[in-house]
């Protein structure tokens, strides 16, 4: 097949960790994972917009102009119109939107989940992630959940989720994470939950931090959980979980 000049995505394999993202956002089914790393199956199943590269938490991949082959619109499966390739990275990288029903209409013995998508690690999230564009985010100390046992009802009902550490994770790249949550995931407003221990605090200071490196004036609350799971304080909240004391 003659090749032309066109927009074609290419793959940094230094930068590439295999994570699969990209694959799960490539509706042409151009992408693969091969030897641990995303790879082009053929230039003419790729449209070269692009859809793949907003998600990549490496930034291993950009758009590139470059002789290539016509963009055909065939994918790798023979005789059937363009499918979503199936995600054949790490489970826990994997984007998932669950639907939900309303908790009061199905109340049981059991409480239901109010968790409403996947992944929840802030280092996992990509900031282009659909279930963030006009949420509220929770960002909660990764300790709440343990020791809030009503914490699907009190705290997560109708937000989106990411969980961090500020003691143990890495808390400049969780600042890059989420100042670009920030910027690009067009959130309504931002919900930290910390426990009530002094090290825990280092949450609130990041999400401050990367609310004015994103220049991001969306409202910030806190929410300030006990180590016997009772909820303590609200601190100044802009706009209050509805939640948050009771």
């Amino acid at each position: 097949m003659a090749k032309i000049v066109r927009k074609i995505v290419k793959i940094d394999e230094a930068k590439c960790d295999g994570c699969g993202w990209c694959i799960d956002a490539c509706v042409e089914g151009a992408l693969r994972i091969i030897d641990g790393k995303a790879r082009l199956i053929s230039e003419n199943y790729c449209d070269g917009l692009g859809a793949c590269l907003g998600g990549c938490p490496q930034n291993a991949i950009t758009v590139e102009e470059s002789e290539a082959e016509a963009f055909t619109g065939e994918t790798p499966h023979e005789n059937s119109t363009p499918v979503k390739a199936p995600f054949s990275g790490c489970p826990s990288a994997r984007l998932l939107e669950f639907d939900r029903p309303d908790a009061a209409a199905t109340c049981t013995s059991t409480t239901p989940s109010s968790l409403r998508h996947w992944p929840v690690q802030l280092a996992l999230i990509p900031p282009s992630a659909p279930f963030l564009k006009g949420a509220n985010l929770l960002l909660t100390a990764d300790c709440v959940p343990f020791a809030m046992s009503s914490f699907h009802e009190r705290l997560l009902q109708g937000y989106a989720l990411a969980v961090a550490c500020s003691k143990l994770d890495d808390c400049e790249a969780h600042l890059d994470k989420l100042s670009a949550i920030l910027r690009v995931g067009g959130l309504k407003s931002l919900t930290v939950a910390t426990m009530e221990v002094p090290c825990c605090s280092g949450l609130l200071y990041l999400a401050r931090q990367a609310l004015a490196a994103s220049g991001s004036s969306i409202p910030l609350n806190h929410i300030v959980i006990g180590t016997r799971g009772e909820i303590l304080s609200s601190l100044a909240p802009a706009t209050p979980h509805p939640n948050a004391v009771r």
